[in-house]
């Protein structure tokens, strides 16, 4: 059985909710998948000026050390001016004890993230993770097209080969969609059964 870490950051609770759908799919496939989201750095004044939401029913991340517990680490945020949210990115900046040890290398890597808009840097910010992910040593599981879902132009909807993805609108009042929700699903699936294979 695959171990595998869901860690993200959320604001607003859209990326919350995509974490929890990929842990589903990690579950539906029969492997264990732990929840956690990263601390936050904003001042307070920021996040109850902005309206944050508490990521409540998830534990804080220990701390970098906790990454090497598992074989398949799949990252979600926001998108901040198409990258990762600094929250994520100053986790990541304290990692550096892990690369000099390769403590990573050869764990599965995965992406998912939301959006304001179809166009808010949703690729860049998939990558600005993946990146990260690939420095590590991490083998990359994206949202492959054997998820359909994220193909046509009948609707809105997040998705990119790069990885899971949904879309907020400007003032955050669209929550992922059932299409978004089952890519999400798909990915943890795909982590943990790659996971597994390495790792048998």
């Amino acid at each position: 059985m695959a171990r595998i870490l869901v860690l993200y950051y959320s604001s607003y609770g859209h990326t919350a909710t995509m974490a929890e759908a990929v842990a589903e799919g990690v579950r539906d496939a029969g492997h264990e998948a732990d929840i956690r989201h990263v601390p936050e750095t904003a001042p307070q004044e920021v996040v109850e000026g902005a309206g944050f939401q508490t990521m409540e029913g998830h534990e804080v991340i220990e701390g970098p050390d906790a990454l090497t517990q598992y074989d398949g680490i799949v990252v979600g945020t926001p998108t901040r001016y198409g990258r990762m949210s600094s929250q994520m990115a100053a986790f990541w900046d304290q990692t550096g004890g892990l690369w000099m040890k390769g403590a990573l290398i050869g764990k599965v890597g995965a992406a998912f993230m939301s959006s304001a808009s179809q166009h808010g840097g949703q690729e860049t910010t998939l990558f600005s993770i993946l990146t990260n992910l690939l420095h590590m040593g991490c083998t990359i599981v994206g949202l492959d097209y054997g998820f359909q879902g994220q193909m046509g132009t009948d609707d809105v909807k997040g998705g990119a080969p790069y990885g899971a993805t949904t879309i907020a609108g400007g003032d955050g009042s669209r929550q992922p969609s059932q299409v978004e929700l089952d890519g999400a699903r798909y990915l943890g699936k795909r982590v943990a059964e790659t996971a597994a294979k390495l790792h048998s």
